[in-house]
């Protein structure tokens, strides 16, 4: 089976990219699946306009991925740009979507009504988003319940373009745990970079303690009862532990033996414990960043073989080779 998944480097990352997608292809990795896992920086492009910034954080997303456990050796790394023919593809399919169907999309709405610049690259990222995918051939993609509409027409330019040409390109299918599909942020909106309510993994202590503390939380004062199932600290704390470590907190908010302030507390050391190995070994990889463009060179080469042999066949299909 072969999966595919990524992430743009235009911030750090934080739980909701973790326990949304980033844990799932981590299971996958030792069960014989082909996991292609790409830094999406075109994408980035329509919001860093800033070439360091891109370039660090594209450095940044890399070693954190190593950091989680990401096995170069199983697991194929790369950088979007590295990747001609995802850009080819992607002109290739705009020229057979329908305007309609990109005015649709929710994500594109939802980001200009939130006050995000409203560029044309915003506006035809779900055409990129199916040439990453369709390149590659991947049967599975992974992805947060906010990306579902973009996967699904993802499968409609795929079964558009082989109902013109024939059968060429693989209609790919969604994975969505449905317990962690949308992870919320510290404001209770699904947790994004682009509503600047997440708390990064890789943060400083400080940094990381002043997100966690900054969890929008009702007015009920410390020692009243308090509804687990209507809290956002509860529902992060729940990502990180047990059956038993659940229920106990969950009876301890019950009868007001905790205050919002007590639960924070115990999420950011419930954090600092969870993501410690991995804080660790990001630290330790920033200091040798040869590996890390290595690593990354590496895996464009065998991604971009595989668009290549896609991208022959397309370019047949379509009358660009006689």
């Amino acid at each position: 089976m072969r999966i595919l998944s990524g992430i743009q480097p235009s911030g750090n990352l934080h739980l909701g990219n973790y326990f949304g997608a980033i844990a799932q292809f981590l299971k996958r990795q030792n069960s014989g699946d082909e996991l292609f896992i790409f830094i999406a920086d075109w994408h980035a492009l329509t919001t860093i306009h800033n070439a360091e910034n891109l370039k660090q954080k594209t450095f940044e997303i890399a070693t954190a991925y190593l950091a989680f456990g990401l096995d170069p050796e199983k697991t194929t790394l790369y950088r979007q740009s590295d990747i001609p023919e995802i850009m080819e593809l992607a002109w290739i399919l705009a020229c057979q979507t329908p305007l309609g169907l990109l005015e649709r999309a929710h994500s594109f709405k939802d980001k200009k009504e939130k006050g995000l610049e409203a560029n044309a690259g915003l506006f035809t990222y779900p055409i990129l988003m199916a040439a990453d995918i369709l390149a590659l051939n991947a049967e599975i993609v992974p992805i947060g319940k906010d990306q579902k509409q973009h996967l699904e027409i993802a499968r409609d330019l795929a079964q558009k373009f082989n109902h013109v040409y024939g059968e060429t390109l693989f209609p790919p299918e969604p994975e969505i745990p449905e317990n962690v599909a949308t992870v919320p942020g510290t404001d209770g909106q699904k947790m994004s970079k682009s509503y600047g309510n997440t708390i990064d993994i890789f943060a400083e202590e400080k940094t990381l303690k002043k997100q966690v503390m900054g969890i929008v939380t009702d007015s009920t004062p410390k020692g009243s009862p308090l509804n687990p199932d209507k809290c956002n600290v509860f529902a992060l704390f729940k990502l990180m532990t047990n059956e038993a470590e659940i229920k106990d907190l969950a009876e301890k908010y019950k009868t007001g033996a905790v205050g919002y302030g007590d639960a924070k507390k115990i999420l950011l050391e419930k954090i600092l414990n969870f993501f410690g190995p991995a804080r660790q070994k990001f630290t330790e990889l920033q200091n040798n960043p040869d590996e890390i463009k290595t690593i990354l060179e590496s895996g464009g080469k065998k991604a971009r073989a595989e668009a290549q042999k896609t991208l022959t066949i397309v370019r047949k299909k379509i009358g660009l080779i006689h």
